[in-house]
């Protein structure tokens, strides 16, 4: 995939597809197959969301794409339909990696703290 502007991080997405976070930038989606890679979509022209530096990302079981943003310490649920959710807007010095489970919960590797730290973001049952 080229004419990325600084990749960081990259996630599986579902029917196939992966997520990367650029440096200082955007998140794109894209539709991979087994000849090319298609650009579907960045977070920030379909949303209209503006990032500081994002970071780590990952997709959970609803097809929802979780980004942590490392200068804004925050992490953002995108869904596939609706507008983004702020799931953590405290409590993060350097947000720079997300991972969620099954069971609703989304870890979160803060750098500058040197942990990971555990949040349950999901009401309803898997």
């Amino acid at each position: 995939v080229p004419n990325l502007q600084g990749p960081r991080y990259i996630s599986p997405a579902p029917k196939g597809g992966f997520v990367v976070s650029e440096e200082c930038g955007d998140v794109k989606v894209f539709m991979s197959s087994m000849s090319n890679c298609k650009l579907l979509y960045s977070l920030s022209s379909k949303y209209r969301h503006q990032f500081g530096n994002p970071a780590g990302v990952c997709v959970d079981m609803e097809g929802s794409i979780l980004v942590a943003d490392e200068q804004r310490r925050m992490v953002h649920l995108f869904p596939e339909h609706g507008a983004p959710i702020c799931l953590v807007s405290t409590g993060l010095r350097r947000p720079i990696g997300v991972a969620c489970s099954s069971f609703g919960h989304l870890f979160v590797a803060d750098a500058g703290e040197n942990c990971v730290k555990v949040f349950k973001y999901r009401v309803r049952p898997p």
